[in-house]
């Protein structure tokens, strides 16, 4: 073969690895973008239904009237422990 063929044809094995190797960082970068998004949208996700969670747990307690506070004066333990039990059962 003559040197011009071989020239050609490593010219193309290195300009083929060196696309490889530009498209792969390429392919990883929208990957570990779309990960993160991901892991934000899954993120806020959970806040939401956290928060949720507190206001339902707010609001029920707030219908029935229970006072939770240690430090009020009206606070009966023995109705916040039945009111604990049974939510618990």
């Amino acid at each position: 073969m003559s040197s011009t063929v071989n020239v050609v044809r490593y010219t193309g094995l290195i300009g083929g690895i060196l696309y490889g190797i530009s498209h792969r960082r390429t392919l990883q970068e929208q990957e570990n973008h779309r990960k993160a998004e991901h892991a934000v949208h899954h993120r806020e996700e959970l806040i939401k239904q956290a928060r949720q969670a507190w206001t339902d747990k707010q609001a029920a307690s707030k219908g029935s009237g229970l006072i939770t506070n240690p430090d009020d004066p009206n606070f009966d333990l023995e109705k916040v422990l039945a009111k604990w039990e049974a939510e618990y059962k």
